[in-house]
């Protein structure tokens, strides 16, 4: 039993639109030749990193099919995927907001969650034993019809649809720790008491007007929707205390046949678009827990898609130190930041604050 590691180069040929950072150029924003932050070489450069150490001999490197329409049905009404399939025949453009593509979009965002199908489908059917998608575009902001904050289809609700059509899952939970409010997916899966939707992410990022803890689920799936949002500074020590204060009892709760891992490393302490002070550390640790859980309750059944995380030269580190996790590796990429980021960490008296704010969500969602 392997970890199998999902990618295809034609991800990484997805292409924005006329952006400086997240403003669209024109009038008195300059355009940049960098576009948006949600650009190739984070990714690629992950799948470089793990090249160059010989972890990738270590894992299953593998490919995929892209999704095919009748998967992306199950998620996306027809309606959209045709003008999106329109659009991007027509050389591109873009129909929700900061989420721009170029002529070939509809494809290359279909293989995107393709891979994230295959490494659902490769866990589920005993092929690996956890796996790990590098999906590109990212897809936990898209709604059924409206995408959004860089993301087109749903990677991870197009998966986890899919292996319920085939048959090979019911109960699944979603446990997202990208730094932005995973508000997609929530909404996908609003009214569904069979997949739990738990997302940990910065107060107020993104998007401004989702993500609050009150928000649980609809009225056929109460308490199927959880949300942590975090105080802006937190680092190591809030991120682990979240889990075991909230997300782990809310998977033992659940009792989950499967986990899914929306993987963003943008709560990272350098991404140019969090404001949080995680590390690699703080992820392989995470990973670990989730790992556990997964023995625990549904036989390792353990996938990791790949969203948001935007600083080319941190995010291959903190996606590595995921790897080696999962992998039982004993191959590692020393963290170069490792030193400068300990000493950056929230002082004790923060983390207690913290550590209060994250009890208090908790008790507000009866865990």
């Amino acid at each position: 039993m392997t970890t199998a590691f999902y990618s295809d180069e034609r991800c990484f040929w997805h292409g924005g639109g006329n952006y400086a950072f997240t403003l669209p150029a024109g009038g008195l924003v300059q355009p940049s030749p960098g576009g948006l932050p949600e650009n190739p070489e984070t990714k690629r450069r992950l799948r470089n990193l793990i090249e160059v150490t010989g972890l990738a001999r270590h894992l299953s490197m593998r490919g995929a099919e892209p999704a095919s329409r009748e998967d992306l049905l199950r998620v996306h009404p027809d309606s959209y995927l045709s003008a999106f399939k329109a659009a991007s025949d027509a050389g591109g453009g873009e129909l929700g907001l900061r989420s721009p593509f170029g002529a070939g979009g509809y494809e290359i965002a279909a293989l995107s969650a393709g891979l994230a199908s295959a490494a659902l489908r490769a866990v589920l059917t005993g092929e690996a034993r956890n796996a790990y998608a590098l999906s590109r575009p990212p897809g936990h902001h898209a709604t059924s019809d409206w995408p959004n904050g860089f993301c087109l289809l749903n990677n991870i609700a197009v998966a986890i649809r899919a292996a319920q059509g085939q048959g090979l899952v019911r109960r699944v939970a979603v446990i997202d720790w990208d730094v932005h409010h995973g508000n997609g997916t929530e909404a996908i899966f609003w009214d569904d008491p069979e997949v739990l939707t738990i997302s940990l992410h910065q107060e107020r990022n993104y998007p401004l007007d989702t993500g609050g803890v009150e928000a649980t689920g609809g009225p056929a799936a109460p308490m199927s929707n959880l949300n942590l949002p975090l105080p802006p500074g937190c680092g190591h020590a809030a991120y682990l205390y979240a889990m075991e204060r909230v997300v782990l009892p809310a998977l033992d709760r659940f009792r989950p046949e499967a986990i899914v891992v929306a993987c963003g490393f943008d709560a990272a302490a350098v991404d140019p678009l969090g404001r949080m002070l995680c590390s690699a550390e703080t992820f392989r640790v995470l990973t670990r827990m989730a790992m556990q859980a997964a023995d625990r309750l549904c036989d390792g059944r353990l996938v990791m898609v790949h969203e948001g995380g935007y600083s080319e030269v941190y995010v291959p580190f903190c996606g590595h130190a995921v790897l080696e996790e999962l992998s039982g590796s004993d191959i590692s990429a020393a963290d170069p930041l490792a030193a400068t980021l300990a000493r950056r960490q929230p002082e004790a008296r923060f983390d207690a604050f913290a550590r209060a704010w994250i009890d208090e969500a908790a008790s507000a969602l009866g865990l």
